[in-house]
């Protein structure tokens, strides 16, 4: 069931204004029916103006007194017109002003880490638009310099589903496509949070990278050297001309 606006101020006024139950206004206003009775209490939404279901053409009077007599009736929404997708309006997203200066951070992590998403999935994701994530894109941006790759999700910009959705459908979009990424590029294409799950793959420092290849061979060009030594010295004591000194002392 669709929830009226401004539920929280419409769960005020009902409490207020009716003896309907706790659980009655949870369900119609989409609130827990604890949150109501804090609301009662004057433990939760103090200061929140009570918003009259009546007058704003969500509930008509006739339904508030069918169910204040009967407990186990639910309220139903007036059906409204003018509300008629409200829901999907599409818009930009909005972000809060205490995150605003985090959201460069947020658009340069994304870029690294998941370069398959397009512009249009970055901008609905944190709420941006196309020419700041172009300009972080190719390094252009006014203080590129001074920003540090920062997940969305961990500074609440989006949610995590929502990430791993626009990550899916960009996989899904390449693969469809079949240019841009070899089999085994979208095979290792995971969620965020598969990826921050999997443990770190031991890696060889690239100052040191084939020195046990290098170390092996030189210890056999080691033993070929120290065999010719041997040999060397093993000529060296059996001369031609000591059966001839033998000979010479007998």
């Amino acid at each position: 069931m669709n929830k009226p606006i401004m539920a929280k101020a419409t769960a005020v006024w009902l409490v207020d204004n009716t003896t309907l139950s706790f659980k009655q206004i949870g369900d119609f206003c989409g609130l827990h029916e604890l949150e109501v009775q804090g609301i009662a209490d004057g433990d939760v939404a103090a200061g929140v103006k009570g918003f009259d279901p009546v007058t704003n053409n969500q509930l008509t009077q006739d339904e508030i007194d069918s169910a204040e007599k009967n407990p186990l009736h639910k309220l139903s929404l007036k059906f409204n017109p003018a509300a008629v997708g409200e829901e999907k309006r599409r818009g930009p997203r909005y972000t809060p002003l205490s995150k605003r200066q985090d959201r460069p951070n947020s658009i340069l992590w994304l870029v690294k880490f998941h370069p398959e998403l397009t512009d249009g999935q970055i901008a609905k994701l944190v709420g941006t638009t196309k020419p700041t994530i172009q300009s972080i894109r190719e390094r252009t941006h006014w203080n590129i310099s001074n920003m540090q790759p920062i997940d969305p999700v961990a500074l609440g910009l989006c949610k995590q589903s929502e990430l791993d959705a626009a990550v899916q459908k960009a996989a899904a979009k390449i693969a469809r496509e079949g240019g841009g990424m070899t089999d085994d590029e979208r095979r290792k294409l995971v969620s965020t949070e598969t990826s921050l799950s999997m443990e770190a793959e031991p890696k060889i420092p690239a100052a040191i990278s084939g020195l046990e290849t290098f170390s092996l061979s030189e210890s056999l060009d080691d033993e070929k050297e120290e065999e010719a030594d041997v040999s060397d010295a093993d000529s060296f004591f059996n001369l031609p001309g000591g059966d001839a000194d033998e000979d010479d002392d007998k």
